[in-house]
């Protein structure tokens, strides 16, 4: 019975598939990440005092969940590193506030 595929060919078509499957899958991680940033902000009491990048960032964290819902993988992953980053952001402003109103 001939070889249909070479041993090299095979090799490289399943890496390619794995190498794809592991790109659209769907980002758990970063929508975890989002999540806890946007809480830990929160606390922090960004909400009062950085309002405006809170509020992005809630946004942004939104805007991933129905994207994830849709299968948009792509872009629920880079709207929840984003959402991250403004959480983040607002924390910090946050924790600014409180150390400059600190005696």
């Amino acid at each position: 019975m001939p070889r249909i595929f070479s041993l090299p060919l095979l090799a490289l078509a399943l890496l390619s598939v794995a190498v794809v499957t592991g790109c659209a899958g769907a980002p758990v991680q970063e929508m975890s990440n989002a999540r806890q940033a946007v809480r830990a902000a929160e606390r922090a009491g960004a909400t009062a005092t950085a309002p405006v990048v809170m509020g992005e960032a809630k946004e942004l964290l939104k805007s991933a969940e129905s994207h994830l819902r849709r299968g948009d993988y792509r872009t629920a992953r880079d709207e929840a590193e984003l959402s991250r980053t403004k959480a983040v952001e607002a924390r910090s402003l946050a924790e600014t506030a409180k150390a400059s109103h600190q005696p």
